[in-house]
């Protein structure tokens, strides 16, 4: 079977149909705790600090679905991150 064509509407080539969302995966610390900036690095979820800082200013980071702006959030096992529609769970 040949993967889908860019225009064949189903969604987004490699990516989401819109209004859905990729699934939570697990991505488990050292620590107890782990601050949001650092925590979306490490989930992947942002590419650098600098990224990190814009997306937590612009309002686009929820934790456990609430919209949060402090960069120094403390995060613990089960807090579950979202940017857009990917979202990471603190394990």
């Amino acid at each position: 079977m040949a993967p889908p064509q860019e225009g064949c509407g189903l969604g987004p080539p490699g990516g989401v149909p819109a209004g859905e969302t990729d699934p939570v995966h697990d991505v488990p610390i050292r620590d107890d705790m782990i601050r949001l900036g650092q925590f979306l690095k490490l989930a992947d979820l942002v590419g650098d600090g600098s990224e990190s800082h814009q997306v937590i200013a612009a309002g686009l980071v929820t934790v456990n679905g609430e919209p949060e702006l402090r960069r120094g959030r403390q995060l613990g096992p089960g807090d579950v991150v979202a940017v857009g529609a990917r979202s990471a769970r603190v394990a």
